[in-house]
């Protein structure tokens, strides 16, 4: 597998992570009423910082 098919299947696989917890998250609020952790934001934005590294980097 080539370096960019490696690095596409890197941010498709941290995307889908991305996406289920947003929804699990999105679910909290809307149907329980539940607002996120303080953590399970820092986390995802965590998530969100090293799939920007990923992308940007060459």
């Amino acid at each position: 597998m080539t370096d960019i098919k490696q690095k596409k299947e890197k941010v498709k696989m941290h995307l889908q992570d991305l996406r289920q917890n947003l929804k699990k998250m999105h679910l909290q609020v809307t149907e329980e009423l539940i607002l996120p952790k303080t953590d399970d934001v820092k986390d995802l934005m965590d998530k969100m910082d090293k799939l920007l590294n990923l992308i940007g980097s060459k």
